[in-house]
């Protein structure tokens, strides 16, 4: 049970990752509503460089965004998948994985809107649950 509990929070993870990179490359779904907003970023430089622009870093900060999700599902999921003796006896790695999946928990609440919020908690839910059930 702990292993499919682990993962299927790590499935959560992997999954909104990949939903939130399409969402970076095609659709609308990412982009400001105000068209004007949009043209500004595509012309304005944040003030640490001028070699970007804020529309370049805006699907930067996306992409990378989502490539760590889907890397912390796809490791955690593996871990657990075929290493589970070694991820559920590591503190290390359990307390690694804990504070990835309540950091982001939190940030989805002050930051984001209900789906990931909810995605994010019931990933959240599993994982505790599934330290819950390999240590007891």
């Amino acid at each position: 049970m702990a292993t499919v509990l682990m993962a299927t929070s790590a499935a959560i993870f992997f999954a909104i990752g990949t939903l939130h990179l399409v969402y970076t490359f095609h659709g609308p779904k990412l982009t400001p509503r105000d068209p004007a907003l949009q043209a500004g970023m595509r012309a304005i430089s944040p003030v640490i460089t001028r070699q970007t622009t804020m529309w370049r870093c805006w699907i930067g900060f996306n992409a990378t965004h989502s490539m760590c999700l889907m890397l912390f599902g796809a490791v955690y999921g593996f871990l657990a998948i075929s290493h589970g003796d070694l991820l559920f006896a590591s503190p290390y790695l359990l307390a690694v994985g804990l504070l990835v999946v309540a950091g982001c928990f939190a940030l989805s609440k002050a930051y984001f809107f209900s789906i990931p919020f909810v995605a994010t908690g019931i990933s959240l839910l599993c994982y505790v649950a599934s330290v819950i059930v390999a240590l007891a």
